[in-house]
């Protein structure tokens, strides 16, 4: 089962952390079809949030057809999102794990990896467009 985690400091609302996380999950194979979502009240203990956070992040992902809510039971996974051809790619994670790795062994902690990271995805980015 997913575990949620909300960053206060990323400048996306809580719902939007949610739904983004429940999407990479099931990129990554993590949840599958048929698998259930923690309940919006396992949620709101867990993180401390309202609960009409949790159920427009649900709701969300039910208006894209990625899950569906069955009263009384939970709500559930309905489609994938699993790229088969991230299996494909280890030889590329294994890439990005000597990576990190080395980011490690610089001093980087993994705020500054992460940033590190993102700056330099979103230049080159950039550069594709231009």
């Amino acid at each position: 089962m997913i575990e949620f985690h909300l960053d206060s400091g990323s400048g996306v609302s809580p719902y939007q952390q949610l739904v983004r996380q429940v999407r990479h999950a099931m990129r990554l194979g993590l949840l599958r079809e048929g698998d259930r979502l923690p309940t919006v009240k396992e949620v709101v203990a867990q993180l401390a949030i309202n609960p009409n956070t949790v159920l427009k992040a649900y709701r969300e992902l039910e208006h894209e057809k990625l899950v569906a809510a069955r009263p009384g039971v939970g709500t559930f996974v309905t489609a994938t999102l699993t790229d088969a051809t991230l299996a494909a790619h280890g030889p590329l994670r294994e890439e990005l794990r000597h990576w990190l790795a080395k980011a490690r062994r610089a001093g980087l902690d993994e705020e500054s990896i992460e940033a590190l990271f993102m700056t330099t995805f979103r230049n080159t980015a950039q550069e594709d467009v231009a």
